[in-house]
């Protein structure tokens, strides 16, 4: 009876052990792969252009400002073209000297019921002050934000564009982001507020599986070298994004760790999402060796700066990424 019984523990430790091992053996499948053969659609950047030239002519679009709430219609009308899936996500937020900000995230979701998803991501927000603007007479006024709002923005609307052409077998939601750019210097409680609402209020069963922010990728001379931030949250998918855009000689991404930022990403990345900020990291503190590029926070962000060879080449790697992902297990 016993000897049995020993028999029976040792077969059943051997069973055991062998359900373990091949366990621990089974080959990692991760979430999605690369599919390098994958059939890439063309990224238009006069589109892009014009969207960002659209923005730019209702002037500012600051919180609470005319051009604001102009801006919010026309971007809501625009990317009712290409999805019927638009959830506009209102809030308020305390700013400085009693201001009461009226906020709107803009979100089109493709393909909404799919449970594998990403997030594209930018925004819309332009600075209510100049600070860094050399004639103090304008360092109180709202920019123009050709680039520093309007660029991210430009370049989605045309991915979204060609997203309603071009199917996928997965969910992207396409995020256009408010109150990025309200705070004063030093005060990051009052950046980001877009992307601090979104990531605090996500729904219990949204998890995308990366998102890729944008933010001033449009100056004509830009160059994006991997900000340290990205890096640090989501080595990944920052690899990915750096490897494709060698793949097609998309020359303005530098393979090259820089300066980490504060950013619409962190809130993101905070939350668990994978973020990645694809930034023109020179042209903060407006202090660059080309003079001409130092128009951050100033009255000098204008359409002059935005260059179509810039905003084809962020198109086109953001397309390679998007129409190469297959998702495993769909």
């Amino acid at each position: 009876m016993k000897k049995s019984l020993y028999l029976f523990c040792l077969i059943f430790i051997f069973f055991s052990i062998s359900s373990c091992t091949r366990e621990k053996e089974k080959p990692y499948k991760p979430l999605y792969e690369i599919e390098p053969s994958a059939k890439i659609p063309e990224f238009d950047p006069d589109y892009a252009y014009n969207q960002i030239e659209k923005q730019v002519s209702f002037g500012p679009r600051n919180p609470n400002s005319k051009g604001h709430r102009e801006t919010l219609n026309y971007l809501h009308g625009e990317l009712d073209k290409y999805t019927n899936n638009i959830i506009l996500q209102s809030f308020t937020y305390q700013g400085y000297n009693n201001e009461k900000l009226e906020l709107t995230n803009i979100i089109a979701k493709f393909n909404s019921e799919k449970k594998h998803r990403i997030i594209l991501c930018a925004h819309w927000d332009t600075r209510p002050r100049a600070e860094m603007d050399k004639d103090q007479a304008n360092q109180n006024k709202p920019i123009l934000g050709a680039n520093d709002g309007g660029s991210g923005v430009g370049i989605l609307l045309e991915i979204a564009k060609l997203l309603k052409q071009n199917k996928i077998n997965y969910g992207i939601d396409i995020i256009f982001f408010d109150g990025e750019d309200y705070g004063k210097p030093n005060d990051l409680e009052s950046y980001s507020l877009g992307a601090k609402y979104f990531s605090s209020n996500l729904p219990q069963d949204y998890k995308p599986a990366f998102a890729v922010l944008l933010d001033m990728v449009g100056d004509k001379d830009a160059y994006f070298p991997i900000e340290g931030n990205s890096k640090l949250y989501a080595p990944g998918l920052v690899n990915t994004i750096w490897n494709l855009a060698e793949q097609i000689q998309a020359d303005k991404f530098i393979s090259k760790e820089d300066e980490s930022i504060y950013d619409d990403h962190i809130s993101l990345n905070e939350a668990g999402i994978l973020t990645a900020d694809i930034i023109d990291l020179e042209l903060i503190g407006a202090d660059t060796k080309t003079e001409r590029r130092n128009y951050w926070h100033t009255q000098k962000d204008l359409m002059g700066n935005i260059g179509k060879d810039t905003l084809k080449q962020v198109g086109d790697v953001l397309a390679k990424l998007i129409w190469s992902i297959k998702f495993n297990n769909v």
